[in-house]
């Protein structure tokens, strides 16, 4: 350990940088989304020569249900304190799309339902927080048109997890 004054910079526990903490797990957010934008973008490039038959729907919802809003969601908290919740909205959000997925292409409507109720919990969350006065470094990020159009786009989503799961159970059928 080094002593006050000597130049040389002292270790600070992680707990005492809020920022640092933040910035990782909103880092977390947008890689892991963007992430899902290239690896919808690679599912598209190959759904035609190896003839997927749910591969247009899969690249289609890994970036614009599995990415975008992960992505999205990482710019939004970039300057926010990391929370336990934003940790457990993060594996929430993961699993709930991996359960979407598998269970669709295996033909598992129950499992997509599970999947579907992660995904709306997240989704009712974001809007919650997004309603309620958010904490000031967001307000300070995101214009009010911003917000707006934040909470218009988790409005969609909310409304597509009951749309997506009755179409799961009548393709199923």
């Amino acid at each position: 350990m080094t002593t006050p004054g000597s130049g040389a910079s002292m270790a600070v526990p992680e707990q005492l940088h809020p920022r640092r903490t933040a910035s990782a797990q909103a880092l977390t957010w947008q890689t892991l989304g963007a992430a899902f934008v290239l690896l919808g973008g690679a599912v598209a490039a190959v759904t035609g020569p190896l003839s997927l038959t749910k591969g247009s729907w899969a690249a289609a919802y890994l970036v614009l249900v599995c990415g975008v809003p992960q992505y999205l969601m990482g710019r939004l908290t970039h300057r926010g304190p990391a929370t336990p919740t934003g940790w457990w909205m993060l594996a929430g959000w993961n699993l709930g799309n991996a359960a979407v997925v598998c269970g669709t292409l295996l033909r598992a409507p129950y499992l997509v339902d599970a999947g579907g109720v992660l995904l709306w919990g997240c989704l009712v969350a974001v809007l919650v927080g997004l309603l309620r006065r958010p904490p000031r470094e967001i307000v300070h990020a995101l214009t009010s048109l911003q917000r707006w159009l934040l909470i218009a786009a988790v409005v969609v989503l909310l409304i597509s997890v009951p749309v997506g799961l009755l179409l799961a159970h009548l393709r199923a059928g």
